[in-house]
């Protein structure tokens, strides 16, 4: 490639004068240099049709071409997609602009909308105003339909290279899994921890057990009895000699047959029994516990005498007085007005009587009067309802029979008065007991159960307060069947000799009866039927045999 060198300007040679041909020259052999580097990288017309324009005198470098070039074809792609759709965008809309153009339109007599040049009704479009959230809402709607569209119509990837792909080498896309709050139930570690103790205290026990076997041998015997066969026994053999005379006899005795040839010789049995091993010590079995028993004695209540429970309602009145008094003195409740009396008028009021007496005296007797009402307010609410009254007398009356049940068996020889009958069962009931009375000829059984207490009353009932020789007509019947009036010249003997006797008492396990029943037994073997219906057929046997043994003394 030629340049153009004008050389130094301080060399030896004379200057060169430039005339108009020269520089002419000059610039044709500069012209022909830059098209001749331009033919070499490639930029020809083509180039500058692309947008590669360059400065005149200026020759770029390879780098620099190729980066303009790229930018170049970027812009010309860019432009040609702009006015393809500037175009479409402007032809469409011309065509909708001369396809929407709005005729000439008249309303006709019913108000409807006319193209005039044609005469046919038209349907307006009416726009009605609508929020802006609305219309996000719907692009929203619009953006997703879009999407859903575009991800169907994505190009599936070409089956032939599953063939290249071992799907047991798929590798799960890392995600943290989805954790929600679980609280633990109250008292859960606890059980765990209550648990783990048990189990260690067990582990514990365990191995102290399996060292006590392994010292005492139990182990080793235990493993001998599993080798040894066990003996058969035959219970129709029998021993030359028991095992519990082979304590006490000799060593030489080895069976029966050896104290007969005692015998024969004179001798007693006892010379065959080794006398070292009788001693006069007597075994005696533990003493169980009754399943009546109480665990501990019932506490005995003090019980104060008249004189000890006045000093203490004193002292009670005494302590509530001292602590009312120290409220008023620390501003708690007002002072009490005077307690005035007629007795104390004048040397209460002093002046204020002596002034208007009978204003004085209408006041004192007010004051007596709302104290009295005061006093029977107070009773009134201390009183005890109907209902409260009731259940007092219940639990008073009511006794434990949960340990031990009281029950007494009396017999009547005479049940025939309906007095007698009223007051056996108006007894039983008001002392909540419970029982069975057999109504049977010459032998009627009453059979109560209930606590000591009631049983008390109750037999006093039976064998003091009733008069079981009385008649219908409140008449005594004497040993001669005459009668006589009830009074008390009846005799003690008479008494004694009284229809009613007490067969037995003593303490059962639990109520064979749930209440008191009167049962007309017209023979022997139903009202044994009665008792045998609630297993307690024994009281009737007892009651029933004294009853035929006593006729047989008579």
């Amino acid at each position: 490639m030629s340049t153009f060198n004008a050389g130094p300007a301080n060399s030896g040679t004379a200057p060169v004068e430039l005339t108009a041909g020269k520089i002419r020259e000059m610039m044709a052999n500069a012209q022909r240099a830059i098209a001749q580097r331009k033919v070499e990288l490639g930029l020809t017309e083509n180039g500058a049709a692309n947008g590669l324009n360059f400065p005149p005198g200026v020759i770029p470098d390879t780098e620099t071409v190729d980066k303009m070039r790229r930018a170049a074809q970027l812009q010309a792609q860019i432009t040609a997609r702009l006015n393809s759709g500037i175009l479409s965008s402007h032809t469409v809309n011309s065509d909708s602009r001369k396809s929407k153009e709005i005729p000439n339109v008249i309303f006709d007599e019913e108000g409807k909308t006319i193209d005039a040049s044609t005469g046919e009704e038209i349907q307006l479009t009416h726009y009605t105003p609508t929020l802006k959230a609305n219309l996000r809402a719907k692009r929203a709607q619009q953006f997703k339909e879009v999407l859903q569209t575009t991800t169907q119509k994505k190009p599936q990837r070409s089956s032939v290279s599953t063939v290249f792909f071992d799907p047991r080498l798929r590798v799960k896309a890392a995600s943290r899994p989805k954790r929600q709050l679980s609280f633990h139930e109250p008292g859960k570690f606890v059980k765990m921890a209550q648990r783990m103790r048990t189990k260690f205290q067990l582990q514990v026990l365990q191995e102290s057990v399996a060292q006590a076997v392994r010292k005492t041998g139990i182990a080793s015997a235990a493993k001998l009895s599993t080798i040894q066969p066990k003996r058969s026994v035959d219970e129709t053999d029998i021993p030359l000699l028991e095992w519990w005379d082979a304590y006490i006899l000799k060593e030489g005795v080895t069976s029966y047959s050896t104290l007969d040839e005692l015998a024969i010789h004179g001798l007693p049995v006892s010379a065959a029994v080794n006398k070292s091993w009788i001693t006069s010590l007597v075994e005696h079995p533990v003493k169980l516990k009754a399943p009546t028993d109480l665990s501990r004695p019932p506490e005995i209540p003090l019980l104060l005498t008249k004189k000890e429970r006045k000093k203490l309602r004193r002292q009670n009145r005494q302590e509530a007085q001292r602590e009312k008094q120290e409220k008023v003195r620390l501003g708690l409740m007002p002072p009490p007005e005077p307690k005035v009396r007629l007795a104390n008028l004048m040397r209460v009021l002093g002046s204020d009587a002596v002034q208007d007496p009978s204003k004085v005296e209408a006041y004192v007797r007010a004051q007596m009067e709302s104290r009295k009402r005061a006093h029977e307010a107070a009773n009134a609410a201390r009183k005890l309802t109907k209902e409260q009254a009731r259940y007092k007398r219940i639990k008073k009356i009511r006794e434990d029979t949960s340990h031990a049940v009281h029950v007494a068996v009396y017999r009547v020889k005479d049940f025939s008065n309906p007095s007698h009958r009223f007051k056996v069962e108006t007894n039983a009931n008001q002392l909540l007991m419970t029982g069975l009375v057999a109504l049977h000829n010459d032998c009627n059984v009453v059979v109560v159960e209930g606590g000591p207490k009631q049983q008390r009353k109750f037999q006093r009932l039976m064998l003091c307060r009733i008069k079981w020789r009385e008649g219908k007509r409140g008449m005594v019947s004497n040993t001669s069947g005459s009668f006589a009036h009830d009074d008390r010249a009846v005799t003690s003997e008479l008494d004694n000799d009284a229809g009613c006797r007490l067969i037995w008492k003593g303490t059962v396990k639990q109520r064979a009866f749930d209440k008191i029943q009167f049962k007309a037994c017209p023979t022997e073997l139903y009202a044994r039927e009665q008792f045998r219906k609630r297993d307690v057929e024994h009281y009737w046997d007892l009651a029933y045999s004294g009853a035929i043994l006593e006729s047989l003394d008579n």
